[in-house]
């Protein structure tokens, strides 16, 4: 397709774009305001503005809103035109009448788009004399300040809370000139997607209250590509940091895999680096020491006996193998409990048998149907959640294209769409946030689940067996599933570790095959997703490692068969009930790698202070498979906090140097790994004979840093695992995609300059995503799974008059993960422990909400306050995880609940 912009002549790719989007993809600085490349366009700021024109003969022309015009064969335009430029530049003028002049104290400052485009129309002087309008702003919880008196009225803050997200506590309120966005009264968002309010607002209006309690110009922070830590899909993240303090983490645009969002607890859950209790010195017997001395006392440890090695689905993919390599194959074990190890174990195994290829999450976005087998996505895998909300959207598309709706015209697209949705099944314990956009619920037990959907692959396959004792309105709701997914042109299939049932996990697998299995029959090229979540940012890659069972250690070390006990980035007592976790760490033979104190680490006779990821480099392997590569964003203080796998390195002796040596040693050891060492450039590349900058160009007082020791600026530090350098010298241009650590051009100093890199604006990075896939599904892998259901032994319903439930893992996006569980903000929306019960155990059991009830396991007792939940099916009981008042439950257990004796206060008491 051909276009002409100011009588210039350009070839565009592919039609269904608006002339916005194709002027900013050939470079072109078009201010705008309301459109945004995920949320596509409402023509609300009138920014955009060029001049049109009939034919090469019109001279007059008109003005359009670029956003809101289709670009089409021979489309003639002009950017630079004088009525058009006029015109952009009066729309500065109204939209800034009421706007304060309050940039150098504004926390936008120095990243504004507002800014950018005010420059870039010219727009210097301001006229109006008249009073502003002023709002009273609102307090919106832990995250997120606000401040409405500087609201342009774009929109865009509520199109993604709302529209995008499916948050409902913010609204627009008022009308006029006293339109105002927020909440109708005063608190914490709802939405775990509240912290992107303040990059999708191109003003101050939203901005990150974590970053007011450290405040540094965003010209002063240093950056390094990251990965987040905090659940198992790997979004792609941009930490910055200054005096040695980690101020701040934001998007990390991957194309596919988080886009341009990130949940609530991938962005605040880094203030656990800044700690005061951080390990910042060897230890030997709690006592501070030399690395010296603590490296020396470990080796006596190491050389009394056979060692035996505990990894972390936590720690990076070298930092586990560098403790395989020190132990040996043969004594390095996981890191996880015995349950949790074989979940992940068989959803390890599920993805490498294939045939269903696991999607990223932009390929989740484009299913067309999905179903959820008892997955509590927001809580679990957050940005999953929102992927499949964004699909639930497709059904929309197909309607828009009947009236000639473009897909970009978003306020259009949505009047077609209405309230309906494409077809989402979500069948889990308990009620769900993707409940409000599901076609039909289900709420049962994990085995009646998996039942379920055994009866869903019999209907999509006869010779399938059958799913026993499931009730009528289940068996017409798999039929409806079934039907739905069987029409679809991308199904997807959702489950993951939520529930802790193996069952689950394979019936999900088996109706993912059933589906290749009809696409094969009909020729064509299987399309099912198959998505499994893991629990944490590298649990699918130390499983890759093959470590052997934590009960075997266990075994072992009560045997008298184990010297020392090497723990990597573990708190043992998360993993399992108190007693267990002692029996792994015998006194004064235990070896401690971790950055924070622990229950764990309070029990080591050695401890080895170990850098964190924004302080390290190392690898992380995803839920789908995909190995990506973290960087250190600035070099650990002091000298003895080091790399987990360089503190093993140093123990054994290790032939390797850098992180590349340890790279090349462990795709010898395993073949199928070998692919992670392309995840990034390795340490020798250089662009133009020059490192990548981790600093920016207007980066400032960096001999003032340090001139309370020295007037000389001091040599920067040095990095030998990667291209990066500590300084702001060095290439200037764009990166490969796993460097890419700055979102600036000249004129655009907002995240809105990523458009100046990707390869179309919405598009990927130029040069392509990072990461790269270590799981592929092969070329005539059998359909179905080989994994028959029959004689699994179908665990029967619950008898409520035994007296006992079926206690189920509670999680919560914000206090079950134990990293950002340690950040101030995310711990202040952290739950209380409490038991949930349905209003039928409940009635039956005398309990009401909020008085207090009797929990009994087989790991101990205690005293929880009682929420009841409408939606929670029966003979269930929900217990959250990671919350230090309550049970160490991770996996579903039998136990007992009962009204406690004597109180109805809500706050748990422990036995």
């Amino acid at each position: 397709m051909t276009i002409y912009i100011d009588n210039t002549p350009y070839e565009i790719e592919g039609e269904g774009k608006n002339l916005l989007e194709v002027c900013l993809t050939l470079g072109f600085n078009l201010p705008y305001f309301c459109w945004h490349p995920a949320l596509h366009s409402v023509g609300a700021c009138r920014q955009c503005a060029v001049k049109q024109f009939r034919d090469e003969n019109d001279s007059r022309g008109r003005i359009v809103m670029a956003c809101m015009t289709p670009a089409t064969e021979g489309a003639r335009i002009s950017v630079d035109d004088p009525e058009a430029l006029a015109f952009r530049a009066s729309v500065i003028e109204w939209l800034m009448l009421s706007h304060p002049h309050d940039c150098p104290v504004c926390d936008e400052g120095g990243e504004c788009h507002l800014q950018d485009m005010t420059v870039m129309t010219g727009h210097v002087y301001r006229r109006t004399r008249f009073r502003k309008r002023t709002h009273r702003n609102q307090d919106l919880g832990p995250f997120i300040t606000h401040e409405m008196n500087r609201c342009i009225q774009c929109y865009r803050c509520l199109r993604f809370y709302r529209d995008y997200a499916g948050g409902r506590d913010f609204s627009v309120l008022g009308w006029h000139h006293g339109v105002y966005f927020g909440r109708s009264a005063p608190g914490p968002l709802e939405s775990e997607f509240t912290g992107n309010l303040a990059e999708v607002c191109p003003t101050g209006v939203f901005t990150d209250k974590t970053l007011a309690g450290h405040y540094t110009r965003k010209w002063d922070l240093q950056t390094a590509p990251s990965v987040c830590v905090h659940c198992g899909l790997g979004c792609n993240t941009l930490p910055g940091e200054r005096y040695g303090t980690l101020r701040r983490v934001r998007v990390r645009f991957n194309g596919a895999v988080n886009g341009y969002f990130l949940c609530d607890r991938g962005r605040y859950g880094y203030e656990f680096v800044n700690r005061p209790e951080r390990l910042r010195a060897p230890l030997v017997h709690g006592a501070p020491v030399t690395a010296e001395a603590a490296t020396a006392r470990a080796a006596e440890l190491l050389a009394s006996g056979s060692a035996i090695g505990i990894g972390s689905p936590r720690a990076s993919l070298e930092s586990n193998y560098a403790l395989r390599a020190l132990v040996g194959a043969d004594n390095f074990y996981s890191g996880m409990s015995d349950a949790e190890g074989r979940l992940v174990g068989t959803a390890l195994r599920l993805l490498q048998a294939g045939p269903a290829r696991t999607p990223s999450l932009r390929e989740v976005e484009q299913a067309d149907a999905v179903l959820v087998l008892g997955e509590d996505l927001h809580n679990t895998a957050p940005l999953l959640a929102l992927a499949v909300r964004q699909a639930t959207l497709n059904a929309a598309y197909p309607r828009a294209a009947e009236r000639q709706v473009p897909r970009w015209d978003d306020s259009a697209v949505r009047h077609a769409l209405q309230d309906q949705r494409g077809p989402l099944f979500v069948a889990t314990p308990d009620a769900t946030k993707l409940d409000a956009d599901a076609t039909a619920v289900y709420r049962a037990a994990p085995e009646s689940l998996a039942r379920l959907a055994a009866a869903v692959t019999r209907h999509l396959d006869p010779t399938a067996p059958e799913a026993p004792g499931l009730p009528e309105d289940a068996q017409r709701l798999a039929a409806q599933i079934a039907e739905a997914l069987a029409a679809a042109e991308r199904p997807l299939v959702i489950c993951g570790y939520g529930c802790g049932s193996e069952a689950l996990l394979e019936a999900a697998a088996q109706v993912a095959g059933a589906l290749c299995a009809r696409g094969r029959a009909a020729g064509l090229t299987c399309t099912a997703g198959l998505c499994l979540t893991v629990p944490e940012c590298n649990s699918l890659g130390l499983a890759l490692l093959a470590p052997r069972p934590l009960s075997e250690a266990a075994a072992r070390i009560a045997a008298g068969e184990a010297g020392a006990v090497v723990v990597l980035e573990n708190d043992l007592f998360r993993r399992t009930d108190a007693r267990a976790a002692e029996a792994l760490l015998p006194a004064g033979r235990t070896v401690v790698v971790d950055h924070l104190p622990t229950a764990t680490t309070a029990r080591a006779e050695v401890v080895l202070p170990a850098a964190t990821w924004a302080e390290s480099t190392g690898t992380l392997v995803n839920n789908e498979g995909r190995a990506q590569r973290f960087f250190a964003v600035f070099a650990p203080e002091p000298e003895a906090v080091r790399a987990a796998w360089r503190w093993l390195g140093e123990l054994g002796r290790a032939p390797w140097a850098d992180l590349d040596g340890l790279l090349d040693l462990l795709a010898r050891d395993f073949p199928a790994l070998a692919p992670a060492v392309q995840a990034a450039p390795p340490a020798r590349f250089r662009e133009l004979a020059q490192r990548l900058p981790r600093q920016p160009h207007r980066y400032s007082g960096r001999t003032a840093l340090s001139a309370d020791r020295s007037v000389h600026e001091p040599q920067p530090e040095q990095d030998p695992d990667s291209p990066l350098s500590y300084s702001m010298e060095g290439y200037s241009g764009a990166p490969p995609a796993a460097l890419f650590s700055r979102d600036w051009a000249p004129g655009w100093n907002s995240p809105q300059a990523l458009n100046k890199f990707q390869v179309e604006v919405g598009g990927t990075l130029r040069g392509g995503d990072a990461g790269v896939r270590l799981i592929e599904p092969a070329a005539g892998l059998p359909t179905p799974y080989p994994l028959p259901l029959q004689g699994r032994g179908w665990v029967g319903e619950q008898n409520p008059a035994d007296g006992e439930l079926l206690l189920l893992p509670a999680w919560h996006i914000f206090g079950s993960e134990e990293l950002s569980a340690r950040a101030p903000a995310v711990a202040e929306l952290a739950p209380e422990a409490y038991v949930a019960l349905s209003a039928a155990d409940a009635a039956r059991l005398g309990v009401a909400e909020g008085q207090a009830a009797a929990v009994a396991t087989e790991g101990g007792q205690w005293r929880l306050p009682v929420r009841v939940r409408a939606g929670l099916a029966a003979g269930l009981a929900l217990v959250p995880v990671g919350l230090p008042e309550g049970p160490r439950l991770g996996l579903p257990t039998w136990g007992r609940v009962a009204a406690a004796e004597g109180s109805t206060g809500e706050t748990p008491v422990p036995p």
